[in-house]
């Protein structure tokens, strides 16, 4: 009996999640220093989101949920940010995002209206984990401030995601 530890496309999932980890550090290196660029009434997009659901929509809940995880906690750390905050609220918007995950369906969900219905949905949950922490109940009030800063930055963040669903929509007759 024969035990072979490399199998075929072995080493095509070491590039694929290799891409995902130059992928997620050049966009908090994005996030940190240029985003301010595009920033509109104080509102940026959350790109590395937009990578988690991608990741959750493509490979499935479980890796979904690590890639949540360590994409949140390299954020915390890049931008000197409380670490855990953004690890916490990615996870969580992970899990949601793993709801949506079908096998071998990932190119036609992340080319479709539906990436950014999952992408919205999922910043929503995330942005009411992330400002649950930075609320002084003394000063204002969640919801108000939730509506105000959460609901902006998710439709912000699912303005982006047009452009990863652009790079996956499904080319008919090829």
């Amino acid at each position: 009996m024969e035990i072979k530890f490399n199998k075929p496309g072995r080493n095509a999932d070491k590039i694929r999640y290799l891409s995902y980890v130059i992928i997620a550090l050049l966009l908090s290196v994005i996030h940190v220093l240029l985003l301010d660029i595009i920033e509109v009434g104080g509102f940026t997009p959350d790109l590395l989101l937009i990578l988690t659901v991608w990741i959750c929509l493509s490979e499935g809940r479980f890796t979904g949920l690590i890639a949540g995880f360590l994409i949140g906690i390299l954020f915390d750390v890049i931008s000197s940010d409380v670490i855990g905050t953004n690890a916490l609220s990615k996870t969580v918007a992970a899990f949601i995002a793993g709801s949506f995950y079908r096998e071998g369906k990932s190119v036609r969900t992340i080319g479709s209206v539906r990436f950014l219905m999952v992408v919205f949905l999922c910043s929503i949950v995330h942005n009411i984990v992330y400002f649950f922490f930075y609320i002084k109940l003394s000063e204002l009030s969640y919801f108000s401030f939730f509506f105000e800063y959460g609901v902006a930055i998710s439709l912000y963040t699912t303005v982006f995601a047009v452009f990863a669903m652009l790079i996956k929509i499904p080319m008919k007759g090829v």
